[in-house]
């Protein structure tokens, strides 16, 4: 099974290269996607992008099948096209950052053109739970993690005052 790469490895640092498009259907694509996927499911997250398995490849999944998900998703060379006007703030957590949750202010809808599994276009709008996880993945790609979205550290928390203290005002965390 692939391993998370954690805060302070290099490649969560790094802008991700795009995939060239005769190259998504082969096996070591594919493969990678559906490791992704269950990698994401077993630690568990809603959100995965491929320098986080130290692959420094522009390739995100993400699913969420909570009240208020959305259905697994594949993103390839992916990039947001509209940021709605609206904000929201939210708690965010990482797989790549252990034990820390923290509040970041993104915008509530997004549009999102780039490619699926089969390397067909897509192009569409998300909102809710969805956008923000997009743009937290998608922050991936550039070399960001959400503590760099952070307007107030004073949030930063660690996974088990916030579990004790902050968890009621928010179900999903991305």
């Amino acid at each position: 099974m692939l391993k998370i790469a954690k805060l302070g490895n290099p490649i969560l640092r790094k802008v991700a290269a795009p995939i060239n498009p005769r190259e998504i259907r082969s096996s070591d694509i594919q493969g990678l996607i559906d490791e992704m996927f269950d990698v994401m499911y077993d630690e568990p997250g809603i959100g995965l992008a491929a320098p986080q398995v130290s692959r420094s490849v522009q390739l995100v999944v993400m699913g969420c099948k909570d009240d208020g998900g959305f259905p697994e998703t594949v993103l390839i060379n992916p990039s947001i096209v509209y940021y709605g006007p609206e904000q929201v703030e939210n708690w965010e957590g990482c797989l790549s950052v252990d034990g820390l949750r923290g509040r970041v202010i993104r915008p509530s809808v997004v549009r999102v053109k780039g490619l699926d599994r089969q390397g067909k276009a897509l192009d569409f709008e998300a909102t809710g739970l969805f956008a923000v996880c997009i743009q937290h993945e998608l922050d991936h790609l550039i070399g960001k993690v959400f503590l760099d979205r952070m307007t107030n550290m004073s949030t930063l928390t660690q996974l088990h005052e916030f579990q004790q203290y902050w968890q009621k005002e928010s179900s999903s965390i991305i």
